[in-house]
């Protein structure tokens, strides 16, 4: 398979996991690649606790990259956060993806108070838990998330285009997945949307070999520089 890189050189628009095996989602849009900085942010906002960095942070990348759907997806989305099987977001607290969609719904309903943004966190529910996914190779990550979700009410997707939120893409076996659920319930279209988006060169994730897309700069709603230090020192 050519690598991501050469792929973009010939002007493909898709990634080669996506020609091969078409998602069930439209279109999948992130704010930055998963570099250190990204990396690093997640981290403090994911396993410490520090939920102020999506807002103060997070949020504006995250209201970016729903920006580059303007005009392609539908002004009223039902926002769908991917959930954590419940004994996760029991531990930690939370649940990483909501926050990421509440700070960007927030901004987005002041940039752009035409979309209509419906958040609900009870339409997906994840129903078994798996195991770390970032060791796996996307094979393996779609077999262990095959069944792992579910529409908890049809009536609420029915119709709708969907906006499914969550922090990472790195294979999209996750989003593929959801996507599936929420299409078989019903849902006219899913749109995907990340802070972070990375991909192994030959589509198999590998810790140290990771190539990476720049994102679409056409909007300049960025997270403050001198905000990201702040959170990092």
């Amino acid at each position: 398979m050519e690598s991501a890189r050469f792929a973009g050189s010939m002007g493909m628009t898709e990634c080669t996991m996506c020609r091969l095996a078409p998602p069930e989602f439209e279109r999948a849009v992130a704010f930055a690649i998963y570099d250190e900085e990204v990396r690093e942010m997640l981290h403090l906002l994911k396993f410490q606790g520090m939920r102020r960095i999506a807002d103060a942070v997070l949020g504006d990348g995250m209201a970016s990259a729903v920006l580059q759907l303007e005009g392609v997806a539908a002004n009223e989305l039902l926002v769908v956060p991917v959930p954590l099987f419940a004994a996760r977001e029991r531990s930690r607290g939370f649940n990483q993806a909501r926050v990421l969609a509440e700070v960007a719904v927030m901004r987005l309903r002041r940039l752009k108070p035409v979309w209509k943004l419906d958040l609900r966190s009870d339409v997906l529910s994840r129903v078994r838990d798996t195991n770390a996914l970032f060791a796996m190779d996307p094979s393996a990550r779609r077999k262990s998330l095959r069944g792992a979700f579910r529409v908890v009410n049809a009536e609420t997707v029915r119709g709708r285009e969907v906006l499914l939120v969550d922090d990472i893409m790195t294979t999209g076996a996750t989003a593929r997945e959801c996507s599936r659920v929420l299409m078989r319930a019903g849902a006219a279209k899913v749109w995907v949307v990340t802070m972070a988006r990375a991909q192994a060169e030959s589509g198999v994730a590998r810790s140290s070999e990771v190539a990476m897309w720049d994102v679409d700069s056409r909007h300049s709603l960025q997270p403050d520089a001198e905000k990201r230090r702040t959170f990092l020192q």
